[in-house]
């Protein structure tokens, strides 16, 4: 058995668990980073960048099958090659893995401990049985794994997740996909586009990762007039069936139905990787989950030297979170005692499907009634969004009421990655309605819908000042409806 002592023990190699390496590094203290699995962040390996080599082979396909709406003829019918999409999808994201790689390598040898660890005290790790670490402070960065509902064990070895997906030499002829969240959706309509037949079953009619009502109806019809989406449907069976997975479902008009698809894809969200940590030997509170309860700004567990960074916190499950959650927590683990609460980003969530959704800042369902304004517009009259055939959208900006001040945004429609982050700088900047309507706009450009959305934020402003808080809160009541 090795015996090792170090300042700082980072448990995992990903985005959070390298960006705390690298604080605590950078801060002087003898660190450590151990790691059980494959080196490679979940981003670069099965997350970000190969579904969206996936989705920018999809948006091609589409973009052909719709030329003759501009006038342009398409003589004979568009051929998808699903070996070679699958090809240069795990050619490409090879090369992103390798960046990362790069940096792991760079990492001296005597940091880096390979096994799964496991805390055997407050003070302690126990690394396969193989090496003991004694740590003065500790970073959890153990990231997720996809969940698995136990409905959809009976679909056998056909049963997988979106990594899985990474993995296919070609691309087969059928598929249920489960979970219309960002995963389903993604995964879903590119498939579908590349000549998949696609199931998209959901429950309680919960498109993408909207809270205001009218943003999730709108993009529920928005996705059911392009794919099968079984938003609401009641699954009554899955069984294994000869080469793939027979499914017998009841859609929401009651009638029933049955499909019979190659794989079964779970996209039903992702867990924390704290079960095999052994936290109930800490002295460490935990959630229902076991995962410990901690404070976001400083990424503390209570007021022990523990600390916990990315995925495993499941605070937000982003890549840019994890790198700053991570940072956080290193150099908060370093300095511990001293510990420092960081000014955390307005938070930013894109979700790559056509059209594109997007969550900024304070969500719907945080805000109280009455205190805040929404600011509306639709796309599907907006001039740069027709011209490209791409009018399809709703965006709302939230404003508070006594300041003016935005708040947060939901929407659905074209180039939402851009307008977000537009919504997202103005948020964390302070800027009022007013002040973001001074700020330049171009035209023709899609972000011409941004300002539709806040003179009409601007409106509602000057006519919530002029009421009383009741008839505000029945105006709101009426516009959600």
């Amino acid at each position: 058995m090795k015996r090792i002592s170090v300042d700082v023990a980072v448990i995992g190699a990903g985005t959070a668990g390298l960006a705390a390496y690298r604080a605590a590094i950078a801060a002087g203290k003898r660190t450590v980073l151990i790691e059980g699995g494959t080196y490679g962040t979940t981003c670069a390996r099965v997350g970000c960048m190969p579904s969206k080599l996936l989705i920018a082979a999809a948006e091609a396909a589409h973009g052909v099958e719709r030329w003759p709406e501009f006038g342009l003829r398409l003589d004979g019918k568009l051929q998808v090659d699903g070996r070679a999409v699958m090809a240069r999808v795990q050619r490409e994201r090879d090369r992103f893995v390798g960046f990362v790689m790069d940096g792991v390598n760079a990492i001296p040898e005597a940091d880096h401990v390979r096994g799964r660890a496991r805390f055997a005290n407050d003070r302690t790790l126990a690394v396969d049985g193989h090496t003991t670490i004694e740590f003065a402070r500790a970073v959890i960065a153990t990231g997720s794994s996809p969940a698995l509902p136990s409905l959809l064990h009976a679909a056998g070895d056909r049963l997988i997740v979106n990594d899985d997906v990474f993995s296919w030499a070609d691309l087969p002829r059928a598929v249920a996909v489960f979970g219309p969240g960002v995963i389903g959706l993604e995964l879903g309509q590119a498939l579908h586009r590349l000549g998949v037949d696609v199931t998209l079953f959901g429950r309680l009619g919960h498109v993408g990762p909207f809270s205001d009502p009218a943003l999730r109806t709108y993009a529920r019809r928005t996705f059911e007039r392009e794919l099968r989406l079984e938003s609401n449907a009641e699954v009554l069976a899955i069984e294994r069936d000869g080469e793939g997975v027979r499914i017998r479902y009841r859609g929401k008009d009651g009638v029933e139905r049955a499909r019979h698809v190659d794989y079964v894809i779970a996209a039903t969200g992702r867990t924390p990787n704290v079960r095999g940590l052994a936290l109930e030997s800490t002295s460490l509170a935990r959630d229902t989950r076991g995962v410990p309860l901690f404070d976001r700004n400083t990424m503390q567990c209570g007021d022990s030297a523990i600390f916990i960074a990315g995925d495993a916190g499941d605070d937000l499950p982003l890549l840019h979170e994890a790198a700053d959650e991570g940072r956080i927590a290193g150099e908060n683990a370093a300095g511990f005692p001293e510990v420092r609460a960081a000014a955390r980003r307005t938070p930013l969530a894109v979700v790559f499907s056509d059209p594109q959704l997007a969550v900024v800042g304070a969500r719907y369902a945080d805000l109280e009634p009455a205190t805040f304004v929404i600011g509306a517009v639709s796309f599907e009259d907006q001039g740069r969004s027709r011209v490209m055939l791409r009018n399809v959208g709703l965006l709302h900006v939230y404003a508070d009421v006594a300041s003016g001040r935005l708040l947060g945004a939901e929407m659905i429609g074209p180039d939402a990655e851009h307008i977000g982050h537009l919504l997202a700088w103005s948020i964390q900047a302070g800027l009022t309605v007013e002040s973001a309507l001074a700020m330049p706009f171009y035209h023709p450009v899609v972000e011409e819908g941004l300002r539709t959305a806040l003179r009409d934020a601007a409106a509602q402003l000057r006519r919530f000042r002029t009421q009383s808080p009741q008839l505000a809160a029945a105006s709101r009541v009426a516009r959600a409806a």
